[in-house]
């Protein structure tokens, strides 16, 4: 009974510790139907990410894709970000009317690459097939949502023109957002830990007691 109690125990630590990013998965090759450039990998979304931090107030978004990021077209990689106006929705007219957003989060791909909200850089890696761009909250103030409740879609592009929509590649996730989840802070990680070295002891001493039980009733 003291073992299910523990477990119980461990397990309501786990359920109130935050939760690590969630990544949300795209098929291959999965084009979209107006889609009029060049189908190469770096243009195809395989998975997409946030997460925020609420210590630093700092979102970081990830994308991968099929292939490695050339650096020479000029591609960009966009995020939507639906801050609670959800005001701009262009995307109905080629089967992604649930997509929208009121700020843009742009990676671009050229030369050394560039990443910008606005006229703000920010910063970010271009690592093989993924990027990762991080963006304070100071640069998306709420239009009604809490951070946590923002919601978040990823369109590769092969130009910045916004009436261009054949210049959209892909979308992740399809006609849908995603919400960030919160990066766990230093203090849940360690409770976590605690949690499971004070169960991975118990677990010892209770297998010991075991042992020595059966060798008494084996000499009896």
């Amino acid at each position: 009974m003291r073992k299910v109690h523990h477990s119980i125990a461990l397990l309501a630590l786990m359920a109130s510790s935050p939760a690590v990013a969630t990544t949300v998965a795209d098929p291959v090759g999965d084009f979209i139907p107006s889609f009029t450039g060049p189908q190469t990998e770096d243009l195809d979304v395989t998975s997409f990410s946030v997460t925020f931090n609420p210590t630093t107030e700092i979102f970081a978004i990830t994308g991968v894709l099929a292939g490695n990021i050339d650096p020479e077209p000029d591609y960009y990689y966009v995020t939507g970000v639906n801050t609670g106006a959800g005001a701009i929705a262009p995307f109905g007219s080629i089967g992604e009317p649930n997509v929208v957003f009121d700020r843009a989060v742009i990676v671009g791909s050229e030369g050394a690459g560039e990443a910008f909200v606005g006229a703000n850089p920010l910063d970010f890696t271009i690592s093989g097939n993924t990027f990762q761009v991080l963006v304070p909250l100071s640069l998306l103030p709420s239009t009604g949502r809490d951070p946590m409740a923002y919601a978040f879609n990823l369109w590769p592009r092969t130009d910045l023109v916004p009436s261009n929509l054949a210049a959209i590649s892909d979308f992740a996730p399809n006609n849908s957002e995603i919400h960030p989840t919160a990066v766990p802070e230093p203090s849940s990680w360690l409770l976590l830990l605690a949690g499971f070295g004070a169960m991975g002891g118990m677990l010892r001493y209770q297998s010991r007691r075991s042992r020595s039980r059966q060798m008494l009733e084996a000499a009896a």
